[in-house]
């Protein structure tokens, strides 16, 4: 075997070299050379040399180059140390070429740059190659070596001898292929092809049909394919995908296309698609290989393919074949050969990276030229500087903003400043050239095609001794090179000093310059977007390090777009605290479906989730002679997906379907056709003749079912066929039919038929996995579950309550590689995995303990940017994944869900709602057959109490909880919701406290000892108002005894307390100094009792406090009857009535309001007049004279935000009822009544009054003023009446 092997090392070395194949290396997995090898390197262990951040390439000048003889196609390395030595190679790089230059690194896994090396002498590690390597020259580069002996090395190599056909295309020339004539179309076709270019654009190939044409070409460096409509006069052409990058770096790149089915699939090296046939080709005619008419494609690159192609097979055809063979069938100008443009590139791969060149004698005096290509992601980075001789001044060519920049600097001022050119960081080679000539001094970017600036100077500009390409040296070997700038970080070419181009090959043998942390003969640009891992849409950008995914309107957050921002379910919604709205839900989290925006229902118990159709009203349809039917399509808000998708998730799911009708027959039952039918189900659905109320199958309505139809001989209302107006209606419940597509009606042809339908919107309640969990009670149980696939990214999700301090919450193990979760100590989770790097850990740590036997939500994420654990609402925790490591996570064990493998550390207590990838796992199911572990996890109390707010009471159940909302004076879910009232002076209520006993006024004895027990030491009352008049009453408190407590609001619009707690003694009064009580705002009042001690505060809705507090004479109310007699003074207020808005009235346990609204029938309340549940007592300004308007679902509109309801105020909960009543409550304590209004007039004491509906400005005064002597009321023609 004919072996060459080049060797180039900066340092003395000796060399012994064996043809024969080592004995340790004996075997191999197919005929392939063989090399034998040592190298006692003296280099001391301070030499190890660390991979680049981005390329892992060694800055020293030390590599082994093999020469295979001819292109192979290598499929596995192995090396060894040297024999009898301490020296081996712990880490090393692999390159290859198919000319000995323009180098390209191999990367395991699209990341890993370097190999993992030996750790003795004598062991043989071998690599496979997950993709064989197509070379003729193999270059190994150490990295790191033993620290206590030299680098020494044995190489062998694997691999079979590669043939193939090349053709050469010189930018003019092409290649033609036409079937041979009555050739049988095929139903499937395929091209495959492999190309190589240094132009980023170009056509590869063009293939006609009778009408279309299919057009593969190179843009920008992107392959594009495009199809068109190839007929004169409406010639179109659109492109179809775009697929790869970088593809014109002078390598091969492997291309098939493929027609099967109505469908291209397009592969280019290990990218691929699959798209729909626009326009399928009865057979492929290619016109043009290497080049195209561009009079078919419109949007055709500008000019053919400069390059080569491989193996270019059409089917069974290797086409090249038959042109050498002179087929008729295949034409063209082409060459057998693939000529390599000696074009050599520098990479500049870290922050020390720099070349310095020496300066070049000019063609004139006063003259520079200067040029170079580069490519780079970065958006700024030192180009080019040197220094001005004679003249102390500097010039800097660098990237800002992706723009190109120069300055010229001197004595610390900027002389000149030119700027040109955008978006240069894009990837592609970009030409810059400065020149500077008779006073000018002029930039240039992309020559032709691209923009030039210019400005003159005073004085010419040429290059010192030396000038300094991507940076400078270390500043203490270095007095001649200034960088205020970014480093450059990318590849340079063809750079040219006075027209002259810089050999670069000299450069790397230290021959000319001077250079660190480069790789000459290498451009190793890398495209971390193609293909993309950001997920979900989220738009991809780079740098020369690392990628960024910009996730602005997809819904989903994180590095790479992968965490959904929105909950799964209205479920999930409603235990975050939120109350009725529209929310968006993603149903499978970082899955495929994207989020939906719902209606989630929160009012009952059952959280529903509402999606509307397009007609949820109700529609008649009148009887025609001209048509037999009448159809109605109902369209979604939600896309199919979504749609199934809800209804799978959810335990429950409904739609009322009813018809009316007058001499309109529905299902023509008992035997006849049906008339009508209804399509329902997944896709385009099924025909459903049952109607709602009833079930699948059965052909009837439900007063079929239920026996109740109007005729017992029909099984639906509407089959009785009569003259007046009836109806069928009911549920659809069954989940497979759903939703309703379509309704068709038939019986309306018929003169005098009438008929109305209505569907409803689709309902759905039940989050099947919100509450799926399973209760671990012992350290050693655990569930397992199938192996946890998640090479590229994984997320986990679950919910845990413990009382134990620690314990795994899940593990999965591979050969090398793991990841696990678990709760490490009472005040910190642990994510730790290995993909081959060795252990990661990310940790959060908790300000308060975790084993409290409270819920606390966990979130781990693992990509290839980096991992994340989330805690409830702590902050996350992320750490960053190495830029050249391994990204692929290999399990191959069960998971294990509570413990771990060797049954260590086993977790004890709740896990629920686990999903992995957002997939849930059935915890339950798993539970019920397994030891130690059991289905569902009771005690959320603990958890969601707080949720029940305004004295609600958390009560448990079996899946959840609920807020039992009795002792309150609000309503809703979670006891949140206020319960109000408008009033008007022609409505009142009263509620009567029943006695503990029957009571006799006569029996004293008795009502001695009663007395006694309902004596008042104190009393919490609390109510919210808005009102536009004063004076107005607003509660009233008496009892038998003529004892009394009022709030009012006096003529001044200020609040006043009146409490009597002494027959004998006139009223107290406090009064509060603070205005505009009256301003039709919303306003709170509690007042607190207790013996001799009052507190009142005052809250607006600016939420501003004024808290009074006073002392009573007499300490406590005696109860017994009501009395009828009212206090003269408050009766003549009473009469006024009240106008406004009463909210949440609350007296001790007691809600009289809540009482009087819901539970009219049931609660010791009477009425008198109408009375109607309003939301004027809600936070939003209200005008409280105004009249309440009715809500519908469809009214609902605004902007959503995330988490948050889209209309909080619209609450279908309420009764809501048209037109405004007004209510006057008062109020008495256990024998006191809520008395109706009192209106007791005597004119011979009192003059009409009036009630003000205009305000007066009162002087500033402090909030309350305290009344001692409260016998000494203002009188009416001091305008201080009370009433």
């Amino acid at each position: 075997l004919s072996l060459s092997l080049s060797l180039s090392l900066s340092l003395s070395l000796s060399l012994s070299l064996s043809i024969s194949p080592s004995p340790s290396l004996s075997h191999s997995l197919s005929p392939s050379p063989s090399l034998s090898l040592s190298l006692p390197l003296s280099l001391s262990p301070s030499h190890s040399l660390s991979p680049s951040p981005s390329l892992s390439l060694s800055p020293s000048l030390s590599w082994l180059e093999v020469d295979l003889g001819g292109r192979t196609r290598i499929t596995a390395v192995a090396t060894q140390g040297r024999y009898g030595s301490s020296d081996w190679l712990t880490s090393y790089l692999l390159m290859f070429s198919d000319t000995g230059n323009n180098w390209k690194q191999y990367r395991q896994e699209d990341s890993i740059g370097s190999f993992p090396g030996n750790t003795n002498a004598d062991s043989v590690v071998q690599h496979a190659l997950q993709q064989p390597v197509l070379a003729r020259y193999l270059r190994l580069v150490p990295l790191e070596w033993n620290p206590s002996g030299r680098i020494g090395l044995r190489l062998e190599t694997y691999g079979c001898p590669y043939g193939s056909d090349v053709v050469g295309f010189d930018g003019a020339s092409g290649l033609s292929y036409r079937p041979a004539p009555g050739l049988t179309p095929r139903a499937q076709d395929c091209v495959s092809l492999k190309f190589k270019t240094l132009r980023s654009s170009g056509t590869l190939l063009q293939a006609l049909g009778a009408d279309h044409s299919l057009t593969l070409e190179l843009q920008r460096g992107q392959l594009r394919l495009l199809t068109s409509n190839s007929k004169p006069r409406s010639r179109s052409s659109s492109v179809q995908a775009s697929l790869g990058s970088l593809l014109d770096d002078q390598h091969w790149h492997h291309v098939t296309l493929e027609r099967r089915h109505g469908h291209i699939n397009l592969t280019v090296d290990k990218s691929a698609l699959q798209l729909h046939d626009p326009a399928p080709l009865s057979r492929w005619e290619f016109e043009q290989v290497g080049g195209g008419d561009r009079s078919v494609h419109k949007g055709l690159s500008d000019g053919h393919f400069l390059g080569c192609l491989e193996n270019l097979l059409y089917n069974d055809l290797n086409l090249v074949e038959l042109l050498k063979h002179n087929s008729p069938q295949v034409t063209g100008n082409v060459t057998f050969s693939c000529p390599d443009p000696a074009v050599v590139a520098v990479t500049f791969s870290s922050p020390q990276s720099f070349l310095q060149l020496p300066g070049a004698t000019a063609s004139w005096p006063g003259a520079l030229s200067a040029g170079l290509q580069f490519r780079t992601w970065n958006r700024a980075g030192l180009l080019l500087t040197f220094e001005i001789p004679q003249r102390g001044g500097v010039v800097w060519l660098y990237l800002s903003e992706a723009r190109l920049h120069l300055q010229v600097h001197k004595a610390g001022r900027t002389l000149v400043e030119l700027s040109t050119g955008s978006g240069l960081n894009d990837g592609q080679w970009h030409s810059v050239q400065l020149g500077s000539a008779q006073g000018r001094l002029t930039i240039a970017v992309d020559q032709e095609e691209g923009e030039t600036a210019q400005a003159r100077l005073a004085f010419p500009v040429t290059t010192g001794s030396h000038l300094f390409f991507g940076g400078c040296p270390a500043e203490e070997t270095n007095q001649e090179c200034r960088n205020p700038f970014n480093v450059f970080q990318g590849c340079m070419r063809l750079l040219t000093l006075e027209n002259q181009l810089i050999d670069l090959i000299v450069v790397q043998q230290r021959l000319l310059g001077n250079y660190s942390h480069l790789y000459i003969d290498m451009c190793g640009i890398i495209d971390r977007c193609s293909p993309s891992h950001c997920e979900h849409g989220g738009r991809c950008s780079q740098s020369w390090r690392s990628f960024h995914c910009n996730c602005s309107n997809t819904g989903y957050r994180g590095a790479t777009c992968h965490s959904p921002v929105f909950e799964a379910s209205c479920e999930a919604y409603k235990h975050r605290g939120n109350s009725s709205g529209l929310y968006h839900v993603d149903l499978d989290g970082s899955g495929p479906i994207r989020a939906q925006l719902v209606y989630c229902n929160m009012t009952e118990e059952q959280t529903w989730l509402v999606i509307q159709h397009n007609n949820t009203e109700r529609t008649r349809v009148a009887g025609s002679s001209g048509r037999s039917h009448h159809s109605a399509y109902f369209d979604y808000s939600a896309e199919e997906k979504q749609l199934m998708a809800i209804i799978n998730q959810s335990e429950h799911c409904e739609q009322e379907l009813s018809y009316h009708c007058r001499k309109s027959r529905l299902l023509n039952t008992p035997v006849g056709s049906p008339f009508s039918w209804w399509v329902g189900g997944p896709g385009a659905g099924g025909v459903q003749s049952y109607w709602g109320g009833a079930v699948p199958g059965s052909r009837q309505c439900s007063c079929g079912l239920e026996e109740s139809c109007v005729d017992p001989m029909y099984y639906c209302n509407c089959d009785a066929d009569r003259g007046e107006w009836a109806s069928d209606s009911g549920l659809l419940t069954h989940k497979k039919s759903l939703p309703v597509r379509s309704l068709v009606l038939g019986d309306l042809h018929r003169a005098g038929s009438e008929a109305a339908y209505r569907v409803g919107p689709l309902r759905c309640h039940g989050d099947k996995n919100f509450w799926n969990a399973a209760f671990f009670d012992k350290e050693t149980s655990y569930l397992h579950f199938p192996t946890f696939r998640a090479e590229l990214s994984a997320d986990i999700s679950f919910l845990f309550k413990t009382t134990a301090s620690s314990g795994v919450f899940l593990e999965n193990l591979g050969i090398k590689d793991f990841i696990r979760i678990e709760l490490s100590s009472s005040t910190e989770v642990l994510f730790s995995f290995d993909v081959g790097n060795g252990p990661l850990e990310v940790r959060v740590r908790a300000p308060r303990p975790l084993d409290d036997d409270r819920w606390h939500r966990v979130r781990a994420e693992r990509n290839v940017k980096e991992a994340s654990l989330s805690v409830d609402a702590l902050p996350v925790a992320t750490r960053e994944a190495p830029d050249d490591g391994h990204v692929r996570l290999q399990l191959n064990s069960l998971l294990f869900i509570g413990g771990t493998a060797s049954r260590q550390k086993g977790f004890r207590g709740c896990i629920r709602a686990l999903r992995l990838n957002e997939e849930t796992q059935d915890l339950e199911e798993r539970a019920r057959i397994t030891p130690g572990v059991q289905p569902g996890c009771p005690g959320h109390c603990s958890s969601y109490g707080s949720l029940c707010r305004n004295q609600g009471r958390c009560v448990e159940r079996s899946q959840g909880f609920t807020c039992d909302c009795g002792p309150s004076a609000y309503t809703g879910a979670f006891c949140h919701r206020e319960v109000s009232a408008i009033f008007k002076s022609t409505t009142s209520a009263r509620y009567s406290f029943r006695e503990p006993y029957e009571q006799s006024r006569n029996a004293s004895a008795l009502s001695s000892s009663i007395y006694s027990e309902v004596t008042l030491r104190g009393e919490d009352i609390s109510l919210s108002f808005r009102t536009r008049q004063s004076p107005a009453l607003l509660l009233y408190v008496s009892s038998y005894y003529k004892e009394h407590l009022a709030l009012l609001i006096n003529k001044h619009d200020k609040l006043e307390v009146r409490y009597k707690l002494d027959g004998g003694r006139d009223a107290e009064v406090l009064r509060s100094r603070v205005r505009n009580l009256a301003d039709g705002q919303l306003h709170t009042l509690v007042v607190h009792r207790h013996a001799d001690a009052v507190a009142v505060q005052v809250t607006h809705t600016n939420a501003h406090t004024h808290t009074h507090r006073h002392t009573f004479m007499h300490t406590h109310i005696h109860t017994h009857t009501c009395s009828d007699e009212l206090d003269p003074e408050l009766a003549r207020l009473a009469s006024l009535g009240f106008t406004g808005c009463l909210s949440v009235v609350q007296f001790n346990s007691i809600s009289p309001l809540k009482a009087a609204l819901l539970h009219p029938d049931t609660s010791p309340v009477a009425i008198s007049g109408p009375l109607v549940q309003s939301q004027c007592g809600s936070s939003a300004p209200t005008n409280a004279d105004a009249a309440e308007n009715t809500h519908h679902l469809s009214d609902q509109s605004g902007s959503v935000n995330t988490g948050q309801p889209l209309v909080n105020s619209v609450r279908t909960d309420s009764a809501l009822i048209g037109g405004v009543i007004a209510v006057v409550v008062f109020l008495t304590a256990l024998g006191l009544a809520v008395v109706a209004v009192f209106l007791y007039r005597r004119k011979e004491t009192y003059g009409n009054p009036e009630v003000k509906r205009t305000k007066a400005e009162d002087s500033p005064e402090s909030p309350f003023t305290d009344q001692p002597d409260s016998h000494n009321i203002p009188s009416e023609t001091a305008k201080e009446f009370f009433i």
